[in-house]
């Protein structure tokens, strides 16, 4: 068999690349269709995925629209060349190429919000996987599973942390520190929304530094640290979990960094416009397990990340919380791979196979 799968950021190279290992010792070809944003070439050179740049998009939000043409002219032809059998991705990339090339096609969603993003490529899907906390029926078709898209990579059978990693950041032994992540707000589905104002993100970094040692990741480079009691978190993109791992807390107004550190079992405080009653399923799903803080009022978030940096047992709680609350999540990275090697590039049959096989994968409501 021979698949295809769209990267479009870094977090999809997470997403896959197990699953793309794990295909390839199978003897099957995988080809990685990656935009260049980011670190997301990087990461796929740090794991040698095979793969192909379509083009390049940075963090401003009119970047991608004046890329689209390129991008969907490069995708296109790589695509046809390479003849897939089957296509996996995230978006309207993945569904227009598989209706471009008469491929089918599945894809993995988890953002909510999205929803011009589902309007232009859902139709074009054969089917749709999502985690069981998604809070939107996506029609025929739509399948979800017990778990996150960061399972695939942070799931107890998928992660195995480097033991070198305080000495990577220059840390001694029980030196404790904070990591920030700063969001650029530059996607297409962060249009209207925001995060940390820089009088906002200045005062954390001064607080906290009063108890740890800070770390700061500034997507979109805005910060001058130079006069800031604070480290730039310089360590390569593919050691980025075992750091929040160590770490005594993160703090971030971005959306994936949140849900990997509430999965290994690091505290964590999310604050963004998105937060509120129609929060995304599955933040509002790990602050009910008690794996994150969802905090609108910036008063409100330097209150909770000094008190748990001030808690020396606070990530040990977070630890144990976080290995009962796995054990009833599915490896995505199984499923992936078991649905791709199902015996149908069909799409949604070989997802009702394994949704009645393997009780990995569920229909939604309007699937059943």
């Amino acid at each position: 068999m021979r698949y295809l799968v769209f990267t479009n950021t870094p977090a999809h190279v997470h997403l896959y690349r197990n699953a793309v290992e794990r295909l390839e010792a199978r003897g099957h070809s995988v080809l990685v269709l990656a935009r260049d944003y980011g670190c997301t070439v990087e990461l796929l050179e740090w794991y040698d995925l095979p793969h192909e740049v379509y083009g390049y998009c940075d963090t401003s939000k009119g970047s991608l629209f004046r890329q689209l043409p390129r991008h969907y002219a490069r995708m296109l032809r790589l695509a046809r060349e390479y003849d897939p059998d089957l296509v996996f991705g995230m978006g309207a990339y993945a569904a227009h190429t598989g209706l471009a090339t008469r491929t089918p096609t599945i894809l993995i969603l988890d953002s909510e919000p999205t929803s011009v993003d589902h309007l232009i490529s859902r139709p074009f899907a054969d089917a749709v996987v999502t985690p069981d906390a998604f809070r939107k029926d996506l029609g025929a078709d739509h399948y979800t599973f017990p778990g996150f898209k960061e399972c695939a990579y942070l799931h107890p059978d998928e992660y195995t942390p480097q033991t070198d990693i305080r000495e990577r950041l220059g840390l001694d032994a029980e030196e404790r520190y904070a990591i920030l992540r700063f969001n650029a707000f530059g996607s297409h589905h962060d249009v209207g929304k925001g995060g940390f104002t820089r009088e906002q993100r200045a005062e954390l970094i001064e607080r906290l530094d009063r108890e740890v040692t800070v770390f700061v990741s500034d997507e979109g480079g805005e910060m001058d640290l130079s006069a800031l009691p604070a480290r730039e978190f310089d360590v390569h993109p593919a050691l980025m979990h075992d750091a929040i791992r160590e770490a005594a807390l993160l703090v971030a107004d971005t959306q994936t960094i949140v849900t990997e550190a509430a999965l290994l079992g690091t505290p964590v405080v999310r604050s963004n416009s998105f937060v509120g009653d129609e929060d995304m399923g599955n933040f509002l799903e790990l602050e009910r397990a008690d794996l994150v803080r969802n905090l609108a009022d910036f008063a409100d978030v330097l209150q909770t990340a000094e008190r748990l940096v001030a808690d020396p047992e606070a990530r040990s709680r977070w630890r144990q919380r976080r290995e009962s609350y796995l054990e009833s999540k599915a490896n995505l990275t199984e499923i992936i791979v078991d649905v791709a090697t199902s015996g149908s590039a069909a799409g949604s049959p070989a997802l009702a196979r394994q949704s009645t096989d393997d009780s990995l994968l569920e229909p939604s409501a309007s699937s059943r």
